[in-house]
């Protein structure tokens, strides 16, 4: 069940219209169809809301998930590299999504975040909401003296993107957005376990491989430190509002 979710947290509010006010909630670790159903919820309220022309304020979900391997709507199958018996005997899950991108895996020590927001609030269309993402992360990984960056012709964000053999993926993007609404996110590698990645081309690149934070540093993360970090990049960097 979810844990930790007011009532009041997914009411209507009288903001202004154009509110950038964010509420936020972390789900802690669940299940990736519950907190599918819970974003579907505030996704169908805030579309509601705008059709309505009643304010909202937009939402921001922060949780792990159990063992799971996801696969976007225009993605293949043919880069999930198990089998369903193995699957089960890994104890993983395999979802069909309706975001965008390709198969991507998450599990503990990820952070995973769900933005639901009405972009028309901040004044963004799709592509900038997806760099404001990325741009997010960078600016984490640049506390740690890492130097995240841009892939051309690839979302989320990557090590060494330039150096053959080297490109590494520390984070996953895959959103839906309709009439400006966004759901789905993004998904921060910080002590998770990597060798999952081995099952599936992640992304659908077979040339790229996936890397941690705690990887790349050498030693474990304080995850939660680095949750507060991931949220203090978002709100600088979109000019979220909270009370």
């Amino acid at each position: 069940m979810l844990q930790g979710i007011a009532e009041n947290e997914i009411n209507m509010t009288n903001q202004t219209q154009n509110s950038r006010k964010i509420i936020v909630t972390n789900l802690g670790l669940i299940d990736y169809q519950e907190a599918w159903d819970y974003q579907e919820k505030l996704f169908k309220q805030l579309m509601e809301a705008k059709i309505a022309g009643i304010s909202s304020p937009n939402y921001l979900l922060f949780c792990e998930h159990q063992h799971v391997y996801t696969l976007g709507k225009s993605g293949s199958v043919n880069n999930l590299l198990i089998s369903n018996r193995q699957l089960q005997q890994k104890n993983v899950s395999f979802i069909h999504t309706n975001r965008g991108g390709d198969i991507t895996y998450h599990g503990p020590g990820q952070i995973v975040g769900y933005p639901i927001l009405n972009l028309e609030n901040f004044g963004l269309g799709i592509r900038d909401y997806v760099g404001l993402l990325e741009e997010s992360i960078i600016k984490v990984l640049a506390d740690f003296n890492l130097r995240g960056e841009r892939l051309p012709g690839a979302t989320g964000v990557w090590l060494d993107p330039g150096v053959p053999g080297k490109t590494r993926k520390i984070c996953a993007i895959g959103v839906k957005a309709s009439r400006f609404i966004t759901m789905h996110g993004f998904a921060f590698n910080v002590n998770t376990d990597l060798q999952f990645f081995n099952y599936i081309n992640p992304c659908g690149f077979t040339d790229k491989s996936v890397t941690s934070l705690a990887k790349e540093l050498g030693h474990e993360m304080n995850f939660e430190a680095v949750r507060v970090q991931v949220f203090e990049k978002m709100k600088a960097v979109f000019g979220f509002e909270t009370e």
